[in-house]
């Protein structure tokens, strides 16, 4: 009965530091303390430096790229499972390498699967994370994994906008599942973009499927990396009379030249949310925390209760 009673700790690893501080203030508890060992050659070590014996932990790390932060994740849990940790939840508010979940042509790696048994073999007992790229990842799983949602935290920021005429639009076909969850919520029209790709990253073409004429559109994804796709459909959107055009994405990736596409695209916002901490700050971009959210969920964890409330749709 002792061992249950003992209280969690909460560990940082390198590339979240930030938003694991704000998790573990909005818990109620001191962030534990790393001590991680840099060689020469580029070869690092983390090592806790209290006591983990018997107590569930929470390692928070997003993996996005590098690779350092995935196999940081992978030696922390390693390292909890030998210092005797009773549980090991890997949290994760981005779960990289999750635009791997299947075969799409021959002769290709299915990295998110790889990364989830990477985890389980690293010792992880639980799993949580936020807008997986694709819901059946889940399944890779033989551990339980808490899929949490950033509508939770975006919804009360879009109603505060009060924005007349609102619609929620889809960037891509495969979004249309999310963007119809908004508007639910929301009581607004959809639209939907369609987009033909020329290779990764790069678009083809673009058409709009819906009206948007004298609306205010909010596009909603669940990552954004180097911003073609939501920057060419709000320059679509505001060439067919769209009032205004904000997008929400949960993990702000912002790879190469995107921070300046964004700031110089027609979109009046990007809400994001902290995932990924952001290289820069530019004025159309939005934080939005995530950590109240992941701390309520880890209290609900560490206590047996339900989590459902927290989903909003």
């Amino acid at each position: 009965m002792a061992t249950n009673q003992l209280s969690p700790k909460i560990f940082a690893c390198s590339q979240s530091i930030e938003l694991a501080e704000e998790i573990a203030r909005e818990y109620g508890v001191e962030l534990g303390n790393v001590i991680t060992t840099h060689f020469s050659d580029g070869e690092f070590q983390p090592a806790f430096e209290e006591s983990v014996r018997g107590r569930r932990v929470f390692l928070v790390g997003s993996t996005f790229p590098s690779t350092d932060n995935l196999m940081e994740m992978l030696l922390m849990c390693d390292a909890a499972k030998r210092a005797s940790a009773r549980h090991i939840t890997a949290v994760m508010p981005y779960f990289g390498w999750a635009r791997q979940d299947r075969k799409d042509k021959p002769r290709v790696a299915i990295g998110a699967k790889l990364v989830a048994k990477l985890l389980e073999t690293a010792g992880a007992t639980r799993i949580m994370t936020m807008d997986l790229h694709a819901d059946q990842i889940q399944g890779f799983f033989e551990k339980p994994v808490d899929h949490l949602f950033a509508s939770t935290i975006f919804l009360p920021y879009v109603k505060s906008l009060n924005l007349d005429n609102l619609t929620i639009a889809s960037p891509d076909m495969g979004g249309s599942k999310r963007a119809y969850a908004y508007s639910k919520y929301l009581e607004s029209d959809v639209v939907i973009c369609y987009k033909q790709r020329q290779k990764a990253n790069v678009i083809a073409h673009m058409e709009l499927i819906g009206e948007v004429k004298g609306k205010n559109v909010i596009l909603v994804d669940d990552m954004i990396d180097t911003g073609g796709t939501l920057t060419k459909a709000a320059d679509l959107m505001i060439e067919r009379g769209a009032k205004s055009v904000r997008a929400i994405c949960t993990h702000p990736i912002l790879s190469g030249n995107a921070y300046e596409r964004i700031q110089n695209s027609q979109l009046t916002e990007l809400i994001v949310s902290d995932t990924i901490p952001l290289k820069r700050n530019i004025s159309k971009i939005k934080v939005v925390s995530c950590a109240a959210l992941f701390a309520d969920v880890m209290h609900k964890v560490q206590d047996n209760t339900s989590i459902s409330d927290q989903f909003l749709m």
